[in-house]
């Protein structure tokens, strides 16, 4: 919901076009922000509680929004953004609360199983911007205050939750500095597929609404747009897990990978709708791919008494690489066109296919997981 509305928004708000994508990159720094405290927050203090506090998160987001909306003001557009990173960072440890209690054999379907609930997301979020962008004065006020609406039923299934207490386990040997669990093989791997995945498809997923608009497009056209680009995230974790159980986890980010270069060769050959709704379902599982992959793989990187700080340092470093790129969408957009856009993604494809061929190379085949 957020991703189809903000850049909209933003365009209104912002004093420079160059600067509608701002309040997308705001999210994401929020996120990155958030990743640390709410990984020691939850370490401390639990699960629930962590989960709990980001919806809290995400009803103030939702109010500062509509706010600023009313009131015409970018500056609290872009606070309101970055609580809804808040949220989101938090939201992060989803996964890896599943991961933390599932089996070995179970673990790649438990994350692949709670990503999927994006799928209830990509019919939902722009639906709900189709029903509200027009409800209410200004548009898309009605929007977000949806949104203070969506954390309170966050926090209403959150606070019915039994989760089980996050243990360091003693018996697995002791913590190993932050550096030496980032620098082997199968961390930077893990690190590289998701960070790239993310970044690749945020870059190109925040400057899309707008590049539709400069080539013809309509507001309704860009929300079906992401709304398939947001099911492509999603749909493909009902079977990503079992993809990683048989073939292997460098098999299926490998195609990840794959998927994204497709994306850049159709957004590259035209700026019409099919073009636009192809190559970003294509993204979106591409990106799947990757994340699960990636998070999957991470999981053979760390000792039960270094899950905290491996996690919290994987997904800050992801997501700090992640806003960079949401940051430079609007200047590219802007200044270079739709085609730089996706040109300057490539470099970074071929650096994560060179570290998942590498570890390939160096390991041989892998079970999945």
């Amino acid at each position: 919901m957020v991703i189809t509305a903000s850049g909209v928004v933003g365009l209104s708000l912002a004093p420079d076009r160059s600067l509608a994508t701002l309040p997308v990159a705001m999210t994401l720094v929020g996120t990155a922000a958030t990743l640390i405290p709410a990984s020691w927050f939850m370490q401390r203090f639990g699960r629930r509680a962590g989960f709990a506090l980001g919806a809290t998160m995400g009803c103030l987001a939702g109010l500062a929004a509509a706010a600023a909306v009313h009131i015409h003001s970018f500056a609290l557009f872009l606070f309101a953004a970055f609580l809804v990173g808040c949220f989101s960072g938090f939201a992060q440890y989803y996964r890896f609360a599943a991961a933390d209690v599932a089996s070995d054999a179970f673990r790649s379907r438990a994350i692949s199983w709670v990503v999927s609930g994006g799928v209830v997301a990509a019919i939902a979020g722009p639906a709900i911007v189709r029903f509200t962008d027009t409800l209410a004065s200004p548009p898309f006020l009605a929007t977000y205050l949806a949104l203070i609406a969506l954390g309170i039923v966050s926090l209403l299934f959150i606070t019915r939750l039994s989760i089980p207490p996050m243990r360091v386990e003693q018996g697995e040997g002791p913590s190993r500095p932050l550096w030496e669990i980032i620098r082997q093989p199968v961390y930077l791997t893990a690190l590289a597929g998701s960070t790239v995945g993310f970044a690749v498809m945020t870059t190109v997923m925040t400057a899309t609404p707008i590049a539709m608009l400069m080539c013809g497009q309509t507001v309704a056209d860009s929300t079906l747009v992401i709304q398939w680009h947001v099911l492509g995230m999603y749909v493909p974790s009902f079977f990503t897990g079992s993809l990683i159980r048989r073939h292997g986890v460098l098999a299926v980010m490998g195609c990840g990978i794959v998927l994204l270069g497709a994306h850049v060769v159709i957004a590259l050959s035209g700026v019409e709708f099919l073009h636009f709704v192809s190559g970003l379902t294509l993204l979106g599982v591409g990106w799947n791919f990757l994340f699960v992959g990636g998070t999957t793989l991470l999981t053979e990187a760390y000792r039960p008494a270094e899950r905290a700080k491996a996690q919290a340092a994987h997904d800050f470093i992801m997501f700090a690489v992640v806003s960079a790129g949401s940051f430079s969408a609007g200047a590219l957009l802007d200044g270079w066109g739709w085609n730089a856009v996706n040109l300057v993604v490539l470099p970074f494809l071929f650096l994560a296919a060179a570290a998942v061929l590498a570890m390939a190379l160096k390991s041989g085949p892998r079970p999945g997981r």
